[in-house]
This record gives C-alpha cells, sequence and structure tokens, in this order.
C-alpha cells in the first residue's frame, strides 16, 4: 500500500529509528511566499513532510523526508469512517540570530502519545518525532518566517490506514507531519473576542475523549461555530451543565477578585476527560505559580458564577489560551440573552495580565529570554 517506502523495520515494534531516515529532496519546489504579512493560517505549505508507515506485525518503518504530496490510502481506509486520527499543532520559530526553536516539544508529544494511545493506534518513542521534527525544519528553514509573531506551523499526524470496514484497532497506521508559514494571531495588535455561553451543544463531558487531540472532537464543534457567527459572537463558550469547560478551541482562564477578595487566576481542571492539557495552558499556570503575584486555582466553576462575579465587578480580565493566539482577550459574554462585559485596557486591547503572559511566552519562544522550554535546533 505505501510502495514509496523502503521496508526495513526497527526490532522493536514501538521504536522509530531515526538513524534510518532516508531524504528524499523535492525536484518541485513550491513558490515561496513574496510577502509574509500576507500569510494565512494553513493556507501555505513548505517544500518537505516527513512520513513514518507502521504494521501491527511489523512495526515501524523507515522514516521519510520527501516532498509535499498527496497520500494513497483506501477508500476503506479506518481514518475515513471511524476517524481514527489524532494530531499536534506546534511551531518552530526562528530569533533574531537566525537560530530556530521549538517551544516545549515534550509536552506536545506526551499529548500526542497519550491521545494516540486513547484511539489504540501504535505507541511510538517520542524523542524520535521530535528528531524528525527538528530534521524537517532544518531542510525547510527558508519556509520560516522571521520576525515577532511569525512562525513556521507543525502538525504531527497519526491516521489508521486499515484497509477494512470493521470497527476496531486497526492494523496499519501512518503518521506524517506537514509545515506551514503562518504570521502573527493578531496582526494589527489583540483584538478582543464575543462569547455566547450555550448549554444546547456541549463539546466534551466526562470519562469521553475531549482530553485528546483527535480529529473527531473538532468536526461536531463547527456547526455551533457558525450559528454563534450568524448571531455576531466571535467563538462559543463551551458549557457542561453550566460549568465552564474551554472556549472555542482554546483553554479558559479568568483573572478576579474571588469571594474571599483575593486576586486569583483560575482555570477549568485536567482529569476527568474533558479539558484539554494544553501545552500553553500549562505554560501560563507555571509562569503565573513563579511570578508569584496571585492565587493560581484549576477548579471547576459554571457560567453562572462568572456571570455573578461579572456583575459585582470582580472579575479583572478573561482570556483563552493556546498555540496559535498565545491568549485571546475576551471583552463580553452573552448568557441566557444577557451580556456581560469584561474589562479592557482600550490602549492594550487586553488587560494588563494577557499581555504580560503574551510577552512573556513570546520571549521564551524567540529566544529573548533563556529557558529550557525554548529547544534549539542545530
Amino acid at each position: 500500500m505505501f510502495g514509496r517506502f523502503v521496508r526495513q523495520y526497527s526490532t522493536s515494534k514501538n521504536i522509530i529509528n531515526v538513524n534510518e531516515l532516508i531524504v528524499e529532496k523535492t525536484k518541485t519546489p513550491f513558490q515561496k511566499y513574496t510577502d509574509k504579512t500576507k500569510l494565512v493560517f494553513g493556507k501555505q505549505f513548505s517544500d518537505h513532510m516527513i512520513e513514518v508507515p507502521w504494521t501491527k506485525e511489523e512495526g515501524w518503518g523507515t522514516p521519510k523526508i520527501s516532498g509535499y504530496h498527496n497520500l494513497s490510502i483506501p477508500p476503506s481506509a479506518s481514518v475515513l469512517h471511524y476517524a481514527l486520527e489524532c494530531f499536534e499543532g506546534m511551531k518552530a520559530y526562528k530569533d533574531s540570530n537566525g537560530k530556530i526553536r521549538l517551544f516545549r516539544p515534550d509536552q506536545n508529544m506526551n499529548r500526542f502519545l497519550n491521545s494516540a494511545k486513547r484511539i489504540c493506534l501504535p505507541e511510538f518513542n517520542k524523542e524520535a518525532v521530535v528528531e524528525l521534527i527538528k530534521k524537517l525544519c532544518i531542510m525547510d528553514k527558508d519556509w520560516i518566517p522571521e520576525g515577532k509573531g511569525y512562525s513556521l506551523y507543525l502538525r504531527p499526524t497519526l491516521i489508521a490506514t486499515q484497509n477494512s470496514l470493521g470497527v476496531g484497532a486497526s492494523n496499519s497506521a501512518l503518521m506524517f507531519v506537514i509545515a506551514s508559514p503562518v504570521g502573527p494571531y493578531y496582526p494589527e495588535g489583540f483584538k478582543p473576542v464575543k462569547l455566547i455561553a450555550d448549554d444546547q451543544y456541549v463539546r466534551a463531558w466526562a470519562g469521553g475523549s475531549g482530553a485528546f487531540k483527535l480529529g473527531s472532537n473538532y468536526a461536531p464543534t463547527i456547526f455551533p461555530q457558525l450559528e454563534a457567527a450568524k448571531k455576531g459572537y466571535s467563538q462559543v463558550l463551551w458549557l457542561l451543565n453550566d460549568y465552564v469547560t474551554e472556549v472555542g478551541t482554546m483553554n479558559m482562564f479568568v483573572y478576579w477578585k474571588n469571594a474571599q477578595g483575593e486576586k486569583e487566576l483560575i482555570t477549568p481542571p485536567l482529569g476527568d476527560g474533558t479539558i484539554l492539557p494544553g501545552v500553553t495552558r500549562d505554560s501560563i499556570l507555571k509562569l503565573a505559580q513563579k511570578w508569584g503575584e496571585f492565587k493560581i486555582t484549576e477548579k471547576n466553576f459554571t457560567m453562572t458564577e462568572l456571570a455573578k462575579a461579572i456583575k459585582e465587578g470582580r472579575v479583572l480580565e478573561a482570556f483563552g489560551a493556546g498555540t496559535a493566539a498565545i491568549v485571546s482577550p475576551i471583552e463580553s459574554i452573552s448568557y441566557k440573552g444577557e451580556n456581560y462585559n469584561i474589562p479592557i485596557d482600550t490602549s492594550l486591547g487586553c488587560g494588563p495580565l494577557t499581555k504580560k503572559i503574551s510577552e512573556s511566552i513570546m520571549s521564551i519562544q524567540y529566544g529573548e529570554t533563556d529557558s529550557d522550554w525554548s529547544v534549539v535546533i542545530d
């Protein structure tokens, strides 16, 4: 089925052998963007991609970097019928000295592996995938736009390719990584978003798969998002029995004065399968703990509680957090027919904490602040 690959396999079925990597430079390179300020997320791709096949009998095959190309899979492949697919979202950055950097790639690989396990796709050695990604970044380094806010978006993906309509664990799979040059999420400064909180649609629930980065978690959110857009809202604030979970495809944060009068940063907790363990989410929590300026709590809270706090003037800021934007400030939430406005510093387009978080993380990503979170590709 994947005749493009040399059929050599590592001795351990769960091991990808980077030393066996085959590199074929494309003979038909794409026309590269000429104006980085006009880049649109996910619309243009770099010249090369990574592929690694897997079968139940023989394990991981030979990794290969070759020109970006279409995949050939049977129409009965499990991924096409039962959404047996998981993916990651991460970025490569070019610092002011021209060095290429990854931001906490180990965390992306932890989540990638956990997602694969959840849908019975093959396990893999995480370090090998990071090494392959590094090699792809070096090969396509000219596709990484320079400047703050610009990066090469990386999309590691693992799909089931079994040629069968039976519902079950796939006996074959393909891992691939593609890359896309992207610009700043907010090219002209922060643009606060308006949300609608509606419990008519549920994104995830306890014991479900919401904590894993599966394609099947995203498709059902498109319809509610389009319905929200028709009403003039930027995103959906996902609720579960009135409990706040996520905002759009981002983790949700609220910075408020709690009932005890303490300044507190809160976000819904992990653990029950509802919340995706975002790399940006974890980074924000760790930075805030290091700063020691306010209380930090991972806890469940309801939209009713949040609405009450907004009315009482206790909510200082609210924002979503994720790889694409780092942080996305929230200016209002519509809930049960009433609009709840959240303070925004008009000179910043966000709140001061949101701004500080964005600048702190970006400073690490571009190597301006020394941190072991920023991994230099040599």
